[in-house]
């Protein structure tokens, strides 16, 4: 009898110490096998350039400043790791190009902004890369082809301690290897 009083208790305190949710389903994402153009999303600042990987006048897609690609971070709303909806046409274009393009690997690098503890902010930008990653081999790249790491709040974009530099820091970088 004590035994179980003394786990319903813990379950309760456990419980109550709970701030966010631990559950990985919480992030929806969409399963896209149309692409931007034909379901009208666009970016700002993006041009109807190809990401097959074909070559383009620099010779490399991922380095075309006119091309989707060039462009490598994703960023979030506070205290989330939802992909937004301005973000998803460049996730998208990314995964095209990673299932286009087999040999091609990346690291997507999870950041977070200098509230929180130094776990919390750890998990946090984990959450945020494992989200990016999820949507990509949703759309085509495949699982080898990601790795996922998250450096917390540890690399700041912008040494500010206001919503602007949070802003800026609260974000994943896609980084392909040999870059």
């Amino acid at each position: 009898m004590r035994n179980v009083l003394f786990a319903t208790l813990i379950a309760i305190a456990l419980a109550g110490c709970k701030t966010t949710p631990t559950e990985d389903n919480a992030a929806p994402v969409e399963d896209k096998s149309a692409t931007a153009s034909q379901s009208g999303a666009a970016t700002s600042g993006t041009t109807g350039s190809g990401v097959s990987g074909s070559s383009t006048s620099t010779g490399n897609p991922l380095r075309d400043p006119s091309n989707i690609l060039s462009k490598r971070s994703v960023y979030f709303d506070f205290d989330s790791y939802v992909v937004r909806d301005e973000f998803k046409p460049l996730v998208e274009a990314h995964a095209r190009y990673l299932q286009s393009n087999r040999n091609a690997r990346m690291t997507i690098q999870g950041n977070a902004d200098e509230r929180g503890s130094h776990e919390y902010n750890l998990a946090l930008g984990q959450r945020r890369a494992d989200a990016v990653k999820r949507m990509m081999t949703l759309i085509g790249a495949t699982d080898g082809q990601v790795e996922t790491v998250s450096f917390g709040k540890e690399k700041p974009r912008n040494q500010g301690h206001d919503e602007v530099a949070w802003a800026e820091n609260r974000r994943d970088d896609m980084v392909y290897a040999g870059e």
